[in-house]
């Protein structure tokens, strides 16, 4: 039988610390989806090589931030704010180690995760799933950063199926990350309306700037208005979503200095896009203005267009 959605696993206000700020070459802030879907990746692994779970596995992926704090510094008001930076060891000479120190925050995050499989398992399986998953994320590293703690009280919970939106509840106070293609596709079409030469990097670029207008009062006066492209859009955030391929993809050994040279490589380049942020009670069902069944992050590669990407869309 083939694998479907068969529940869901809750993992409650799991807290990081030193998780990589730096999502991609143009944003930081938050850390990229791509580093928590590869720690359930892992996760997944890890049910398939136990015994009593290799029936199982572990799908997409819906993410909830109660918490996140980038750890910068600025030494006045006015000034540009940095990242605090460890001070690594000096080399024999004296001089700095060439470290490339990543930007650091520390989250407070809720995971509900996609359980996989072809049978709803029993109440001895369940109880052997929430156990083991609530040790594994508490050693494995999670965007970068190690977790540090989780909620005291029902910290891992399994979740059935047909009770999906039960999970809006566990998520409070939070934020969902959810696509934002749509109101993307907007902007871009505003954007290339005012200047047919706009890029769709314009459009990104725009959604992250304030303009600043005069007008004119009828006493004389000047008034200084705001507007930005997001205004009655929502929370909008620029954000990566995959990779695209911009290379022949090499064997498995050939590239040299790859983290895994056991897998075929290939040189990609960061695609961007952009994420919102809503409230949980706005994912009920089908009817709602987001259903909260189509808030988990997957994978999903394109072989014809080499693209590696995450996506919420169940059949992209």
């Amino acid at each position: 039988m083939s694998e479907s959605v068969i529940g869901y696993l809750l993992f409650k206000k799991v807290v990081i610390e030193g998780a990589n700020a730096i999502s991609s070459p143009l944003t930081y802030g938050f850390p990229a989806i791509t580093g928590f879907l590869g720690s359930f990746h892992a996760m997944s692994r890890r049910l398939a090589a136990l015994k009593e779970l290799d029936d199982l596995s572990l799908g997409g992926v819906l993410l909830a931030c109660h918490e996140c704090h980038p750890q910068i510094y600025r030494d006045k008001s006015y000034s540009n704010y940095t990242f605090n930076q460890t001070r690594n060891p000096i080399k024999k000479d004296g001089k700095t180690a060439s470290i490339i120190e990543e930007g650091k925050c520390r989250l407070v995050m809720s995971f509900a995760v996609e359980v996989l499989g072809s049978n709803k398992p029993d109440e001895a399986k369940t109880e052997i799933l929430v156990t083991k998953t609530k040790q594994w994320i508490q050693q494995q590293r999670m965007a970068g950063g190690s977790v540090q703690g989780i909620d005291r009280f029902n910290p891992v919970q399994f979740i059935s199926y047909d009770d999906v939106d039960a999970i809006t509840a566990h998520l409070l106070p939070a934020f969902v990350l959810i696509d934002a293609q749509e109101e993307f596709a907007e902007i871009i079409d505003e954007v290339q309306a005012d200047n047919p030469d706009a890029t769709p990097l314009d459009a990104l670029i725009e959604v992250c700037v304030l303009h600043h207008i005069p007008e004119i009062q009828k006493n004389g006066d000047t008034k200084w208005a705001a507007t930005s492209r997001k205004t009655g859009r929502g929370w909008l955030v620029p954000m990566p979503i995959g990779y695209q391929g911009i290379s022949e993809l090499y064997d498995a050994g050939v590239m040299q200095n790859v983290r895994n040279p056991e897998y075929p490589s290939q040189y990609v380049e960061t695609i961007y896009s952009l994420g919102k942020w809503v409230y949980p009670q706005r994912l009920g069902g089908v009817y709602s203005e987001y259903d909260i069944a189509n808030a988990f992050w997957r994978y999903h590669y394109d072989n014809e267009q080499n693209l590696y990407l995450v996506t919420q869309e169940p059949e992209f």
